[in-house]
């Protein structure tokens, strides 16, 4: 409750006001959050921007917001000694020689690897940031950023300003109450913010669908709070090998059930309607004062 009530004081110094579209192509946003660690999360968001481009045609940008800690370049077998997001905030870098090129046509922003520091992003280096980003929201046809697990001051405000939320969650007690306790704190600052749920590595069918009512009727009942589910991913050994070979699933093993179960989920996604806003006017509003 006590990092609630920050949270919701900080959201509310900002004054946020849902800004209008101003752009006449304007990309879809779309975070991808967990309550915790190790449930699958920038596996799914990977191969669900690659499902995107895969089936659809998208010209899709994803940005792995996990700054220093990113697992991108690794899922793509990628080296990480090129450039990441890091180079566009310290450095000054133009986003165009940031952004990687990565298997049918996916663009990324990867989040790096700096353990070895503690990065810290000031008001003049986000401003630039928000400058790069403006342009590529005008670009692509939908930006995905892949958040760190957990939600912070920062991240919470990337929240508010995309224009869907999706959480990812497996049935274990633990997990759904983390993903639970996300959507809460999201909607204790924005009601109608769209949040859809994806249930991963489920063992039995059933086990998808007591982990949904719990999340949907716990948020219906509290929060009065419409849950709609995106997917749901089995507990599949071919997850496991393409991670290995360092090769998205979707592309290494297209056949397998989590491939399947990854397009089914990326034709709701398509199909649902939604009216989006100025996500760059948004977060300027709520990070600067």
């Amino acid at each position: 409750m006590d990092q609630a009530e920050s949270l919701r004081k900080i959201v509310v110094n900002a004054s946020f006001q849902p800004d209008v579209l101003r752009a006449e192509r304007h990309a879809k946003t779309v975070a991808v959050i967990s309550g915790k660690g190790g449930v699958g999360k920038s596996n799914f968001v990977l191969n669900f921007a690659l499902n995107l481009t895969r089936t659809h045609g998208d010209n899709v940008l994803l940005i792995d917001c996990d700054i220093g800690m990113g697992n991108i370049d690794l899922l793509l077998g990628q080296p990480y000694e090129k450039k990441s997001i890091v180079d566009l905030l310290k450095r000054r870098d133009k986003i165009e020689n940031v952004i990687k090129n990565g298997p049918l046509s996916l663009h990324y922003l990867s989040g790096g690897i700096s353990l070895s520091e503690v990065v810290t992003v000031d008001e003049e280096e986000f401003r630039f940031f928000l400058n790069e980003l403006e342009r590529m929201v005008e670009k692509y046809d939908v930006i995905f950023f892949d958040m760190g697990a957990g939600i912070s001051n920062e991240s919470l405000k990337f929240l508010l300003a995309v224009d869907e939320i999706i959480v990812i969650t497996t049935p274990e007690p633990t997990s759904i109450m983390d993903a639970y306790s996300a959507i809460k704190l999201v909607h204790q600052f924005n009601k109608e913010k769209n949040i859809k749920l994806v249930v991963n590595r489920y063992q039995k069918k059933r086990e998808v669908e007591e982990t949904y009512e719990k999340i949907k009727n716990t948020s219906e009942r509290f929060l009065q709070k419409a849950i709609e589910l995106l997917g749901c991913l089995p507990e599949d050994d071919h997850v496991k090998k393409a991670v290995m070979e360092q090769i998205p699933f979707i592309l290494r093993y297209p056949n397998a059930p989590v491939s399947k179960a990854i397009n089914s989920a990326t034709n709701i996604f398509l199909n649902g309607t939604m009216k989006k806003r100025s996500f760059i006017d948004s977060l300027r509003s709520l990070f600067l004062k």
